[in-house]
């Protein structure tokens, strides 16, 4: 397959064998960028656990100092009269009955869900439809909740939900490479101290068995495991 001049300008530019500390991987894939659209900044750490065990299973949400640097679109499935807070803290949608038709018919135009709790009877029932998109709301992640204000808020300002996978693997998108060094740096570092306060206790041996860092078409680049726990403390 012919290599592109700009790809292999890319990867000369990269050493996929290379282990990197955070601020020399991010530094080098905002300059290695060749695309002309705003690249987001990718993680994947893989963690000593096994997902099958209920104690295992590491899921939560942090907060992005620097937000994710994208227009997250909000809606709140509420039976309490509070969708015109919601709408006044800055959701896209609110509102009960409709909504819950219109999923019915396959609509899902949004990225987070938040409910009240007195609605969760009715929406649990979409689980099928909602539950393999990652949009049903959990009470772990503060998206079921009676504070739909703090919970639009703060989902709007950045913060992210997180899961591991079946194969022990924890994705999330950090920001945007259009952000500063320092902005992406602060947002991983958040995100490392998250994960790394989430350590099962019934975990055993190395916790963090690898960490990339990659841009959406960029190369992944391999971080230091001892650079992302000294980075989390």
């Amino acid at each position: 397959m012919k290599i592109t001049k700009k790809k292999k300008a890319q990867i000369e530019k990269v050493d996929t064998k290379k282990e990197y500390s955070l601020e020399d991987a991010v530094k080098v894939l905002k300059e290695s960028s060749t695309v002309k659209f705003n690249e987001s900044l990718d993680c994947a750490i893989k963690l000593g656990v096994d997902p099958r065990h209920a104690d295992q299973m590491v899921r939560g949400t942090v907060s992005l100092p620097h937000g994710t640097g994208k227009e997250v679109k909000v809606l709140v499935i509420t039976k309490s009269g509070k969708a015109e807070e919601a709408l006044d803290a800055g959701a896209d949608y609110a509102g009960f009955e409709e909504y819950l038709e219109k999923i019915k018919g396959g609509w899902a135009d949004v990225d987070v869900i938040i409910a009240t709790p007195d609605s969760m009877a009715d929406l649990g029932k979409l689980g099928r439809i909602l539950g393999p998109r990652g949009l049903m709301p959990n009470p772990k992640s503060g998206t079921v909740t009676n504070d739909v204000v703090s919970a639009v808020q703060e989902v709007k300002a950045g913060k992210i939900e997180f899961r591991v996978d079946k194969t022990g693997i924890v994705h999330a998108s950090l920001g945007k490479l259009s952000f500063n060094e320092d902005q992406l740096l602060d947002n991983a570092k958040a995100f490392l101290k998250t994960i790394i306060k989430m350590k099962p206790a019934s975990s055993k041996g190395q916790y963090v068995r690898s960490l990339f860092l990659s841009s959406t078409m960029g190369p992944g680049l391999k971080i230091a495991k001892e650079e992302a726990t000294t980075f989390a403390k």
